[in-house]
Order: C-alpha cells, then sequence, then structure tokens
C-alpha cells in the first residue's frame, strides 16, 4: 500500500471515529459559538471606552478562531495517542507500513477539515451577530493557510501531550492548562498595552501570538485600511509555518511505537 492510501485509511477511520462520539462533535462546535455570542453579542465591544473589548469588534475576531485552532487539536490528538497508549494500540500499528509522521498526518488531516469547518461557522456567526466589519480583500485569501498551519501545529503539540501523560484525564487536564492562559496571553482578546510592561515581551514567545497576528491583520480593517501587526501579516505566516514544521517533527518523533 503506497503512503498516500495509508495516510487516506487512517484518516477515514479517525474521521469516522470521530463522528460516532456525537457528544465531541457537538462541544467542537458549540465551545467557540458560546464565546462568540457571550463576548460578541452580549457582552459587545466599547471603542475607545478603555479596559477590556475596547478595540472594534474585528479586532477579537482571531481570538474567536483561537479558541477552536487552539483547544481542538490539543484535546483531541492528545487524547486520541493517550487512548491508543491505554488499548495498546501502537503496538499494533508497530507491525503495520504505517510510520509515525503518517498516523499523526492523517489526524492532523481530520482537524484541518473539522476546525476549518468550525472557523468558517464562527467567522459567519461573528459577522452576523456583531458589529464586525471584515475587509474584503485579496489577503483575505491568507486566512485559509493560517488557520490550516494552526492547526498542525496544535496537532504537533498534542501529539507531544498525549505521549507524555499518563492519561486521557491527564491530557485534557495537561491541555486545559497550557492552552487557557495561551487564549488570553498571545495578542487574542487581550491587547498587550492591558500586560504588565515586564511581561509584555513573553506575549511573543506564544505560538498562539503569530495565528492571532496574521488572522488579525487580514480581517481588522482600521481607519479604511488593513491593519499592520508587528512582523506584518507574511512575516506572522512565515513564523507560524517554521513553528509548525517545528511542532510536527516533535509530535511525530514523541508518538510511541509500542507502550
Amino acid at each position: 500500500m503506497s503512503r498516500p492510501r495509508r495516510v487516506r485509511a487512517e484518516a477515514t477511520a479517525a474521521y469516522r471515529s470521530f463522528v460516532r462520539r456525537k457528544t465531541a462533535v457537538f462541544f467542537t462546535f458549540l465551545f467557540p459559538v458560546i464565546l462568540v455570542v457571550i463576548f460578541g453579542a452580549l457582552v459587545s465591544t466599547r471603542p475607545g471606552g478603555g479596559g477590556l473589548f475596547a478595540e472594534p469588534a474585528a479586532y477579537y475576531v482571531p481570538g474567536y478562531l483561537a479558541t477552536v485552532v487552539l483547544f481542538t487539536p490539543l484535546s483531541r490528538v492528545g487524547s486520541e495517542i493517550a487512548r491508543h497508549r491505554e488499548g495498546n494500540r501502537f503496538e499494533k500499528l508497530a507491525t503495520t507500513p504505517l510510520t509515525r509522521a503518517e498516523w499523526l498526518l492523517a489526524h492532523t488531516a481530520v482537524n484541518v477539515a473539522i476546525i476549518g469547518a468550525a472557523s468558517a461557522l464562527i467567522l459567519a456567526l461573528t459577522l452576523l451577530l456583531t458589529d464586525a466589519d471584515v475587509p474584503v480583500t485579496p489577503a483575505l485569501a491568507l486566512l485559509v493557510p493560517l488557520v490550516v498551519l494552526g492547526v498542525v501545529l496544535f496537532c504537533g503539540f498534542g501529539a507531544v501531550l498525549g505521549s507524555l501523560a499518563d492519561s486521557q484525564d491527564g491530557v485534557i487536564a495537561a491541555s486545559n492548562t497550557i492552552a487557557l492562559p495561551l487564549l488570553f496571553l498571545s495578542d487574542t482578546f487581550l491587547t498587550t498595552d492591558l500586560l504588565p510592561a515586564w511581561f509584555a515581551p513573553a506575549v511573543n514567545l506564544s505560538p498562539l501570538t503569530y495565528f492571532a497576528r496574521g488572522v488579525r491583520g487580514v480581517t481588522y480593517g482600521a481607519d479604511g485600511g488593513l491593519y499592520v501587526p508587528p512582523l506584518g501579516v507574511l512575516g506572522n505566516l512565515a513564523v507560524l509555518t517554521a513553528l509548525a514544521v517545528v511542532f510536527f517533527a516533535a509530535g511525530a518523533v514523541a508518538i510511541p511505537r509500542t507502550d
């Protein structure tokens, strides 16, 4: 069996496994929708009012997308690896031609499809329920590779967590412990001027920061033009690409051959 066929077969199995877990499907889409409804529609923004949500609604689009790009791969891939370890499935996989990188690629492809659909839903709801004004420009097409690379990055991160944690509960606890601070300290919902001056540079250490700034650069209109993030949109895309390659490689290496 060729490599594409091996990856396709594993991806098909992973997708069917996901859709059979109705609760997982439901909350994958529900959690970010709840955030959009609460923060975008109910709390709303107060441009120029100071404090939280003082920016125009479109400024927070990266934060809404980050909820699904960050949380879903970490928990799904990490939990899948933990389940495989508990069921000794990696011992069986070791007897097949499927490599660890191919296994991770297949599961990453499934996550890209699921999270891509969820991101489209979130963006549509944001435009529908808030007064966000996303400029339609050729640069908006870069939103697709930004989401894909973000998913690849955090799938690799999730694979590392799943390989290190001792159980599915451990994966969930670890992923939430890591994801929650990243969600708010990566130039998403909190602007850097709201953080202590000594901590602000640490925002650049978060891989999610480059996703958020890249997305904001193509979705946030300010004074009739595009918001220009540090490093620019292409600069953030380049950093995100490098980080995605590094994290994916680390995740593939971390996946156990046997347990």
